[in-house]
Parts: C-alpha cells; structure tokens; sequence
C-alpha cells in the first residue's frame, strides 16, 4: 500500500476529525473511503459525459416524446 502526503485547510481537517470520531474510524480510514466514493462517481460521470458527446447518439425532443406518450392511453 503506498501512502501519500496532502495539504489541507485546518477547518477541513477539523471536520474529518469529527467525522473520523463520530464513525469510529482514523483519519487514513475516512480519507480512503472518500476518495473510493469521489472515483466512482467521476467514474460515473465521465461515462455520461461520454454518452452525451457521442454524435451518433439521437436527439429526441420533448414535445415528441410527451405526445407519444400520452397518446399510448
């Protein structure tokens, strides 16, 4: 396992020292599991951003779509 050094703002540590007490958990703890959560997420997001770019994908618009629906009843 490697191990890296960041700077933080003293207000920031203070809060992950009151979540890292409220969990149960160490600094190094909550600090990894929030990185986990942040890449998943970018993870996520990049793929979306993704799937918006593509060109190919198909524009649907609204008013078609709202119609098409309600008229299916």
């Amino acid at each position: 396992m490697s191990q890296i050094t960041a700077r933080l703002p003293d207000e920031l540590v203070a809060s992950l020292d009151e979540a890292a007490a409220q969990l149960r958990r160490t600094r190094a703890e909550v600090v990894r599991q929030a990185i986990e959560y942040y890449l998943d997420d970018f993870e996520d997001i990049a793929c979306a951003i993704d799937v918006l770019r593509d060109p190919t994908d198909v524009v649907l618009e609204w008013d078609t779509v709202k119609n098409d629906l309600l008229s299916q009843h």
